[in-house]
């Protein structure tokens, strides 16, 4: 089995190839401009991908007791889910859960999805999720929201830290955080 530098080298060349662009400009979530961006649903959808994704983040919550795993929609989906599924096959086990951008409108009206009908997040340590993490912005917004809700985020991860504010903005605000890559595992 191949071990952890071995399944980072090998999901960065994945990334590379399906979800890294450059050249042109583009606005990033936090609202800042760059030349280059992770758009990361290709290598997240990709089963190689995914498995290494998901293999990576648990190897990175060994000795932590969580309870789930989610963050905001639309990036941190895929990832619980595909996490979840692994986990169980590896026999440490990981429910999954995301966060709405707004609250459903009809049905449960919602803001946190994934939960049973009676469970809740109360006491539950969570690990919020994302795909790429610039400032920090939206991984702060789903913490707040799990928080509200009485959850512990006992840590943040992402796949990708683009290395521009968010190890202190989670600093600031008094959570664990721990990048799986960063953008100068990219650096030519």
């Amino acid at each position: 089995m191949p071990d952890d530098n071995d399944k980072r080298a090998r999901l960065i060349e994945i990334i590379r190839e399906r979800s890294l662009q450059s050249g042109e400009e583009v606005t990033l979530a936090s609202g800042r401009t760059s030349n280059f961006y992770f758009n990361m649903k290709p290598t997240m959808m990709d089963a190689e991908g995914a498995h290494l994704i998901a293999t990576l983040v648990l190897d990175s919550l060994s000795g932590l007791d969580a309870d789930l795993i989610g963050g905001l929609e639309m990036g941190a989906v895929p990832l619980a889910a595909s996490i979840a599924a692994i986990s169980h096959a590896e026999g440490r086990p990981i429910g999954s859960f995301f966060v709405r951008k707004q609250a459903k409108g009809h049905g449960t009206k919602s803001l946190i999805e994934g939960l049973a009908k009676e469970e809740t997040m109360a006491g539950k340590r969570i690990i919020v999720i994302e795909d790429v993490t610039t400032t920090g912005g939206s991984s702060l917004k789903a913490a707040e929201a799990l928080k509200a809700e009485g959850a512990d985020i006992i840590r943040v991860v992402t796949i990708v830290d683009r290395e521009e504010g968010a190890v202190q903005a989670f600093a600031d605000a008094g959570l664990d955080f721990q990048p799986i890559l960063s953008t100068s595992d990219f650096a030519d």
